[in-house]
């Protein structure tokens, strides 16, 4: 070993001075080359000869130690307890620097040496030290230790014939490739020489070490091409760099490929074609690939990490490994319900394919019931996905045919959940696949006297099958939303009764925004105050903004459907053709559509349906479709009153017509409205048309639409199309891709603001990579203003499960030159964030809201009552600054009237529904909402037309929790809140606070001080006569001041620091209560509840709830909703 760091050493400066004497070209270089030469050979000699004694020793020691554990075996009692018995014990520190000579040794050699020779102080512990030493020292050279200083001796038994010396030097290599890897590659082209050689015997083990070597230069995939040659040796359970770094790459890959594969076989299928066609070369699995990541998720489920398993295998296509994940990972019934939880949160943010998810829902429901005691809801829950109403239908049916109490509040919170979903199609459909009602019902206290327990029983099924009607078609939770809002209702007519006197009576658009701001505040609420108070100037209103004040009562009496008709008769002509005024009748029809859309239909309830809520006199069924239709029809040639009926018909009839039969009544109607080529209402036609068919894909009506579209020569029809084409795709994904890419192509640039639209309507909430993609390109490539602020906008839509990534992705955007780009990143990041509060969001928007073009301030303040909405000033600091600055706004006379407008709807969206409302563009569960996407992408068509801003009203969903029983009472009960009131309180209604101005407490001269200068002027008899006049002057006046004592003053400061309250960590609240999105994790049942949840998970929406005492009488809310 000396030998060899001589020659190494000697090696270097050679090789220095070589360098050196190449530069200056000296004549003597062949003769210092052959010396080189000489000293070359000598050392690999000497290495060589190092090698092979060091190979030789090991051999023998192996062979020792097996004839060692054969004497153990044959003789029990001979057996070593320790190896010392076979390696003596060095006796001194000389026989242990013979015995080693590595740098390891020589310093362990060296503290011993200096802790022997350091005195007589503290003998105990150095002694103690030495013995430590000592056997540190024993066991390295016991066990061989040797701390490698190089790898040339391995690296030169490469060049050797003999199997054997090469497959010692690659393990040897193996070992020091992760430290020595500079060393190592230059000569890893003959190591992977070997690798690829099949007559090795050792190949694999070669490909480990080329691995290693490769990675470390930085080639991944050439790393990850032999670590997948070396087969079992590449250990996929350890924890080095090079472990974990290729083995997220085979993941990678792995994925990419079975992905691809899979859209592959999908887009073959769809097309109907043979997949007789070779596979691409990219789409083929490197060999050995598969393997690794099998034995990747074995190592997972092995060791208990069932989740990371279940998330590759979910994202590789691997449904069979999803499902021997689950079963052999997860021993309990509890943790396999975790698991097929989590599998189904997966779906909603990993899997991009929707036929795909589709396969992954039903396996997870096929898994819920395989379990011994099936969970019915999470079964309902994957089959709603799946658009399987037959499926849920089963599941209600069997949880009512149980007889149990639980089962059926289990089957009406399914029900619940099915339209929390806001799918109105599916609902119906799941309604109409229950059990029909008895041809002829007798009220329960006119049962015949002969009627045994058969007819009792059927009586309570046929009421129970009510219940679930009246929930599905929406009357129900329509009903209890409107109580919870009337109830709870906080506006504050302070900030309205400001605004109105702050802004200027002569501009229409002030006047409007107003009107807006209003409805939005009271949305739901039926709360009218404001409007009666100040008809004199509602009735400043003219022409279109008559239209809009009369369609703000549809915002405000939301859900409200059984006194629509008696709320909106004063503005609905009684005699077909009798018009008073066309402005304030269309605005009515479009407020009826407004209500219909919220309140649930009520020729779907059923006569006993309508009959659930107790304590309510049953409404009158009033089809609001027929009379919008017939309104339509009696409409003649008044465009007016066609556009509010064209648009109130498409909210009450929305998303009723799936393209699967030939002819839909009420789109044919709004199709002859459109072909009579009329501007305003052909605009209105053309958005019903897409809200009756939302999300049908009907490849008839889309080119019927897309045909008149480029037909046309009206601007406002073609926007009309434009957003009911894009609302024909929702949902669709990969279904509309083909017609979206068709359309961003067009050479018109209202059908490329349609294709952005469709964009986020199909792929919302997906975060669809190819969508994003299109939706960047476009928003910095195109040449048209509208259409480049439409994709930024669209983003918001498709990136809405992700919120925190939106500012991220924005950010750029948001400091484009371009005007209408930084409005739609503005506008992007409200829809994305909204009711977050983050504070990333508000940096971005700080900026924007003091941007130099008005319309990018509107928008930039929208975006921040919508990123603030229902936040506190102690949840959220920046929410008082907020509100001045909106203030400010709307009372610079010097603003423009853009922003104005912006800050007084803003003022409206920031306590919106009395302040008890959110934006829910998603179900609890995770569901796109429609009317809620739909709501809120036809709100900011505001751009083109104010009067869409009433739209908001779809978008909006109650913050509640409301607790209920099998009868649909609400019961009186508190809920627990583990946080601080003030976190998530109010804000206080009325003028704010006038804060005191802190005044300057006069100065005290105590008598001490006069005293203490007396006695100085006294000392001081030197001075002058003007010095002692001034001094007389100076201690008149400090006499003349009133004299306080310190006594007197400690003890006025005393009254003045009055000790603060500490707020209380925790509070109670009483059923129906607010409650947020982030407040959520606070809420806790009390134990000693006598209503208790079914699910204790449950803390938001609707919950059903199980009495503990049911024979005991209990006290509940009435329903109080007022009849305006």
């Amino acid at each position: 070993w000396l030998v060899r760091i001589i020659l190494v050493r000697v090696d270097l400066i050679l090789f220095k001075e070589l360098l050196a004497w190449d530069r200056v070209a000296d004549p003597k270089l062949e003769r210092s080359v052959v010396l080189w030469k000489i000293l070359q050979r000598l050392f690999r000699a000497a290495c060589c000869w190092s090698a092979r004694q060091e190979f030789r020793v090991t051999i023998a020691r192996e062979k020792a130690g097996k004839k060692r554990e054969r004497e153990s075996d044959q003789d029990p009692s001979s057996q070593p307890q320790k190896r010392i018995s076979a390696a003596p014990k060095p006796s001194s520190n000389s026989e242990i620097a013979a015995a080693s000579s590595s740098r390891g040794t020589k310093r362990a050699l060296r503290s011993a040496s200096v802790e022997k020779s350091g005195g007589n102080k503290k003998r105990v512990k150095e002694s103690d030290t030495k013995k430590k030493s000592d056997q540190q020292i024993t066991k390295m050279v016991e066990g061989d230790f040797v701390v490698p200083s190089s790898a040339a001796s391995a690296l030169f038994l490469l060049d050797e014939p003999a199997p054997e010396l090469q497959t010692y030097a690659l393990k040897t290599l193996n070992a020091l490739a992760d430290s020595f890897w500079p060393e190592i590659s230059p000569c890893v082209v003959k190591i992977q020489a070997l690798s690829e050689d099949k007559a090795f015997p050792s190949a694999e083990l070669a490909a480990l070490v080329a691995s290693k070597v490769l990675f470390h230069l930085g080639e991944l995939e050439e790393a990850l091409t032999y670590a997948l040659s070396a087969g079992s040796l590449f250990d996929v359970s350890a924890t080095s760099q090079f472990a974990l770094t290729l083995r997220a790459k085979c993941i990678d890959e792995y994925i990419r490929v079975q992905i691809a594969s899979f859209d592959l076989k999908a887009s073959v299928a769809s097309a109907g074609t043979s997949s007789t066609s070779t596979t691409p070369a990219d789409l083929v699995l490197p060999e050995g690939l598969e393997s690794v990541v099998e034995r990747i998720l074995d190592d997972c489920v092995a060791r208990g990490e069932v989740r990371e398993a279940l998330g590759v295998a979910i994202e590789s296509r691997r449904l069979d490994r999803m499902e021997s994940a689950i079963i052999e990972g997860c021993k309990t019934p509890a943790h396999r319900a975790a698991a097929l939880l989590y599998c189904f949160d997966c779906v909603q943010g990993l899997v991009a394919h929707r036929a795909y998810r589709g396969q992954v829902l039903r396996l997870v429901a096929d898994l819920h019931r395989r379990e011994p005691i099936p969970d019915e809801a999470g079964i309902a829950r994957c089959l709603a996905f799946t658009e399987n109403s037959r499926g849920v239908a089963d599941c209600l049916i069997r949880l009512l045919d149980s007889k149990d109490k639980k089962n059926e509040l289990i089957a009406y919170q399914i029900a619940f959940d099915i339209y929390d979903n806001d799918a109105p199609h599916f609902a119906s459909s799941v309604a109409s696949l229950l059990p029909s009602p008895p041809v002829a019902i007798l009220p329960s206290n006119t049962s015949a006297p002969e009627s045994g327990a058969g007819a009792q029983d059927l009586d309570e099924a046929t009421k129970q099958v009510a219940k679930l009607r009246a929930i599905l078609s929406g009357v129900v939770p329509a009903a209890l939303s409107l109580e919870f809002l009337y109830s709870q209702c906080q506006s504050d007519m302070y900030i309205l009764k400001s605004m109105k006197s702050a802004l200027d009576t002569r501009s229409s658009l002030c006047h409007s925004s107003l009107i807006f701001a209003n409805a939005v505040a009271h949305a739901g609420t039926t709360v009218d105050t404001f409007l009666r108070e100040n008809l004199d100037w509602l009735a400043r209103a003219t022409s279109w903004s008559k239209f809009s004040a009369t369609a703000c009562l549809g915002v405000i009496h939301s859900r409200h459907t059984a006194s629509s008709m008696t709320i909106l008769s004063p503005y609905l002509s009684s005699t077909p053709g009798v018009v008073s005024s066309a402005y304030a009748e269309g605005g009515a029809l479009f407020a009826l559509g407004l209500i219909s859309a919220t309140g649930g239909n009520v020729s779907e309830a059923g006569e006993l349906g309508l009959k659930v809520l107790p304590g309510k006199s049953a409404p009158e069924p009033s089809d609001s479709v027929k009379y919008l239709l017939d309104a339509l029809r009696n409409a003649s040639s008044n465009e007016i009153i066609q556009h509010g009926a064209c648009l109130g018909l498409g909210l009450s009839a929305m998303a009723s017509w799936d393209g699967a039969s030939e002819e839909n009544e009420i789109y044919e109607e709004l199709k002859s409205v459109l072909f009579t080529d009329s501007a305003v209402a052909g605009e209105a036609a053309g958005i019903g048309m897409g809200l009756v068919a939302l999300g049908s894909q009907n490849e008839r009506i889309l080119d019927e639409m897309i045909s008149y579209a480029k037909e046309t020569e009206h601007e406002k029809i073609k926007r009309g199309l434009a957003m009911g084409i894009a609302m024909i795709c929702y949902a669709r994904e990969d279904e509309a891709s083909d017609l979206i890419q068709k359309l961003s192509k067009d050479p018109d640039s209202i059908l490329r603001y349609s294709a952005m639209f469709a964009t986020a309507f199909a792929f919302a909430g997906t975060a669809d990579n190819q969508a994003i993609r299109l939706l960047l390109h476009t928003a910095v490539s195109d040449v048209n203003d509208d259409v480049r602020r439409g994709a930024v906008i669209a983003l918001g839509f498709v990136l809405m499960r992700h919120p925190k990534q939106v500012p991220k992705t924005i950010a750029l955007l948001a400091e484009s030159c371009h005007a209408h780009v930084r409005y739609g990143a503005a506008i992007a990041i409200g829809i994305a964030c909204a009711g977050t509060g983050l504070t990333s969001a508000f940096e971005i928007l700080e900026r924007l809201v003091v941007d130099s073009s008005d319309f990018v301030r509107q928008g930039a303040s929208i975006a921040l009552a919508l990123v603030f909405m229902q936040h506190s000033e102690t949840l959220s600091p920046k929410v008082g600054d907020v509100r001045k600055l909106f203030e400010k706004m709307y009372t610079d006379k010097h603003e423009e009237s853009m922003t104005k407008f912006g800050a007084v709807l803003s003022n409206g969206l920031i306590d919106a529904g009395g302040r008890n409302v959110r934006v829910g563009l998603l179900s609890r569960s995770g569901h796109r909402r429609a009317s809620g996407i739909v709501g809120m992408a036809m709100f900011l068509q505001h751009w083109f037309w104010f009067p869409f801003v009433h739209f908001i009203g779809l978008a909006l969903k109650p913050a509640a929790m409301i607790g209920l029983t099998s009868e649909m009472k609400m019961p009186k009960f508190d809920v627990k809140m583990n946080c601080r009131p003030a976190l998530y309180a109010y804000p206080k209604i009325g003028p704010p606070e006038k804060q005191k101005k802190d005044e300057k407490a006069s100065v005290m001269v105590l008598s001490i001080t006069a005293k203490a200068r007396a006695r100085e002027a006294r000392k001081k008899g030197a001075h002058s006569a003007s010095d002692e006049n001034a001094m007389e002057v100076d201690t008149k006046a400090d006499a003349s001041k009133p004299s306080v004592s310190l006594e007197g003053k400690l003890a006025a400061l005393e009254v003045d620091q009055k000790p603060k309250e500490e707020s209380p960590s925790s509070y109670t609240v009483s059923n129906p209560f607010r409650v947020l999105a982030d407040q959520e994790v606070y809420v806790s049942w009390l134990s000693e509840n006598r209503f208790q949840p079914i699910d204790s998970a449950l803390k938001a929406g609707f919950v059903m709830l199980s009495d503990s005492t049911p024979l005991e009488p209990a006290e509940y809310i009435p329903l109080r909703t007022r009849v305006s």
